[in-house]
Order: C-alpha cells, then sequence, then structure tokens
C-alpha cells in the first residue's frame, strides 16, 4: 500500500486549501447570519450559491465522482480531499457538490440508472441545477435492519402505487429539491434480500406530503437540504421509475452505502482536525490559575491523545479507499464497517474535548464546535449504527474459529 499522493491529488489538495482559506472560512460567520435572519429555516442561505459558483471555477465540482460523470478519481485521491471540506462541513461540501445525500443519489443513479433516468435527474443534479432526497428510515420500524421497511410498492399495469411513511428523508426540506429515491417492498414474499426495490419519485406527486421537517440536536441542517418526515399517500409514478428492476433495493442500497460511509468517515476527520486546532489555540493563550491551559497535564493528554487517534484512523480509512479502488466494496466489507465505527467514535471525543478546553464558548455559536459536535454524533447512526457494525465485524471475527 502506497498512500503517497500523486501529482493531481496534490494539485487538487493546494486549491482545496485556498479555496477554504480565501472564501469558505471567510464565509462561516456571514451563513450563520444568513441562516439566522432567514424567515424559512430550511432556505439555502445566499453564500452558499455563492461559494458553489467560485468552487465550479476553480474546477472543484464533483471530485467524489469516478467515471465519466464525474472528476474520474479514485477513493484513494478523493479521501485526502474530502477531510479537507469537513474542516467546514456545512460550507464546503455543498459549495462543491458533493454533499450528502446528492453525492449518494447520483452514484446509484450513475450505476443502475437507465439513460431516460440519468438524463432527467442525474444530469441536473451534477450541474447543481436541483436536490434530491432518499427515503429510507422509517419512525415505526428499526431501519438499521432494511427487511424491517413496511412502505409498499404495488405494481398496477404501468404504474407502481407506493404507501408508507419516511423519515430521515435527507434533503426533502431543500426548496430545490425535485426528486426522492423510495426503497420499499415490492414482494414481501420474496427471499429476504430480494424483497426490497428503489423508485424515483418526483417530490410534486399526488400523494406525497412533508409531514415537517427534522431537527438535529436543535439544528435545521438546511443547508444540507435538512430531512423530513413524509407520507406516501396511493403515490402512482411510471413504471419506468423503478430503478435497475423489482427485487434490487437492497443490492443498490449496499452499494450506496459503502461509499456513503467512507465519505463521511473523511470529512469526520477533517472536523476533528479543525477542533483540534481550535483546541490548541484556545489552550495557549488561555489562563487558568496562574499558568495556560496548555501547561496543565490532563490538556496535554487530550492533545496528545487526539494525534494519536487522528493519525490513526485516518490511516485505516486510507487502507479502506486503496482496498475499494483495488478489490472493490465487497473487498473492503470489514475495513468499511471498522471506519464507520472507529472514525465517529475518535471525532466526538475530539470534538468534546475542545468543547471542554473552550468553557462556556465550546457550546456557544461563538465558535463552529457545538455545530460539528451535533454533526459527528449523528455519524454513529448514520448509514447503520454503530453496534450493527460492531455485531457484523465480531460474527466476521468468529467465523473463522466457528
Amino acid at each position: 500500500m502506497d498512500f503517497t499522493f500523486d501529482e493531481r491529488t496534490e494539485n487538487l489538495r493546494s486549491e482545496i486549501n485556498s479555496f477554504m482559506e480565501t472564501h469558505v472560512h471567510p464565509a462561516e460567520e456571514e451563513f450563520e447570519r444568513q441562516v439566522s435572519d432567514a424567515a424559512d429555516p430550511w432556505s439555502v442561505p445566499q453564500v452558499v450559491e455563492d461559494l458553489k459558483q467560485e468552487a465550479r471555477r476553480r474546477g472543484l465540482w464533483n471530485l467524489f465522482l469516478p467515471g465519466d460523470h464525474g472528476a474520474g478519481l479514485t477513493n484513494l485521491q478523493y479521501a485526502p480531499l474530502a477531510e479537507i471540506t469537513g474542516r467546514s462541513p456545512h460550507l464546503a461540501p455543498p459549495a462543491m457538490n458533493c454533499a450528502a445525500p446528492d453525492t449518494g443519489n447520483m452514484e446509484v443513479l450513475d450505476m443502475f440508472g437507465d439513460q431516460r433516468q440519468q438524463e432527467r435527474w442525474l444530469g441536473p443534479l451534477l450541474r447543481g441545477e436541483i436536490r434530491s432526497a432518499f427515503c429510507m428510515t422509517e419512525p415505526d420500524v428499526a431501519s438499521s435492519d432494511a427487511n424491517n421497511i413496511a412502505t409498499r410498492i404495488r405494481r398496477e399495469g404501468d404504474e407502481y402505487v407506493i404507501t408508507g411513511r419516511k423519515w430521515w428523508s435527507s434533503g426533502a426540506m431543500n426548496p430545490n429539491c425535485r426528486v426522492l429515491i423510495v426503497m420499499g417492498k415490492t414482494d414481501p414474499t420474496a427471499e429476504r434480500h430480494r424483497q426490497q426495490s428503489m423508485i424515483l419519485v418526483p417530490v410534486d406527486t399526488p400523494g406525497v406530503t412533508i409531514r415537517r421537517g427534522m431537527h438535529v440536536f436543535g439544528y435545521t441542517d438546511g443547508d444540507h437540504g435538512g430531512h423530513a418526515e413524509i407520507d406516501f399517500d396511493e403515490v402512482r409514478v411510471p413504471a419506468t421509475n423503478i430503478i435497475s428492476g423489482e427485487g434490487e433495493g437492497f443490492a443498490i442500497a449496499q452499494a450506496r452505502l459503502g461509499p456513503g460511509r467512507i465519505h463521511h468517515c473523511m470529512r469526520a476527520i477533517g472536523m476533528a482536525e479543525r477542533a483540534l486546532e481550535l483546541m490548541c489555540r484556545r489552550v495557549t493563550h488561555r489562563e487558568a490559575f496562574g499558568r495556560p491551559l496548555g501547561d496543565q497535564g490532563v490538556v496535554q493528554h487530550w492533545i496528545a491523545e487526539a494525534r494519536v487517534r487522528i493519525e490513526s484512523v485516518r490511516l485505516l480509512v486510507l487502507k479502506t479507499a486503496w482496498l475499494m479502488d483495488t478489490v472493490g466494496n465487497r473487498g473492503a466489507h470489514t475495513e468499511i464497517q471498522a471506519i464507520k465505527v472507529a472514525v465517529p467514535e475518535m471525532a466526538t471525543t475530539v470534538i468534546d474535548r475542545a468543547i471542554q478546553a473552550h468553557g462556556g464558548a465550546g457550546v456557544s455559536q461563538d465558535t463552529p464546535l457545538a455545530n460539528l459536535y451535533a454533526h459527528a454524533r449523528t455519524l454513529h447512526l448514520v448509514d447503520g449504527p454503530d453496534e450493527v457494525h460492531r455485531r457484523s465485524l465480531a460474527r466476521r471475527e468468529l467465523k473463522q474459529y466457528r
């Protein structure tokens, strides 16, 4: 394994760092002001749109997507780039059209969509003209087990009819959201991994009702499109809207969630780096009991442990990216699950201690730490809770001894 950055990666890292320093970080305060002043809490602040124009001008667009539709980067090339954007997770990823859930939805359409679906939905998403939502999680079942999904998708002639309720449908509150990718059961009697399908539902289809927007630790998360609870009441769409065919939903979900998980982890490392930087600056200049906080042994322990843990998980993420590039997502399954457990645990710990070092300022709006913590804490749930991944990892380890 050689993790040396090639010339293209180094050039993009330099360009992204410049973009972050000259445009993204200086815009953070204005972003917070626009969010606070907005009449619609789910609206997209104008500063995000301004940053998108600058990112496109610099060629920093769709970097997450390999192949002809994207920038053609490998996972190993994209990993250090996504980490940089994680230093400002509410601004940089959407500015570069690299924010969830659109990234995962574009990957689904790129890998599994037919030509008509790609022309109607993938093209506008790639150009940043529209946003999308992913509707998998449901309020009445444990959605970490996809077999529990209760939403029904039944065939009637040339149409599919969708009935059910979803929540935490990321992206659905964005005013520019135009299409939902909905996962439901087309055949509850089929083999357990062939019961589910995914289908494209225009958000303005009759029967689609957005009940409410969901808050994340009090934040609307509106810059990423927000999260919604949605009712589907006999929603009818053309049969051609099914993605890849009936029974393919579980396989599509696995293909979607693998890259999604590593993208989350890449950005979370950047979040931890930002928190560690803020902590070091704080404890160097803040005094308590007659000396700088940085001279306190417990604070030095926090800083040393943070550096060790960041470096450790970064290596694991790079190994995972390398495996995904060389042996595919299936061959990297163990490592994908391992980083999904290790990285959020590292990030929440590092950010939490940075908050502690800042005292009251750490939980206020005067630093990005509270927002970073809220974001990092959700990663223990997003794309499968920690416990599910640990269970799977343990089973795989035990299997070789049984």
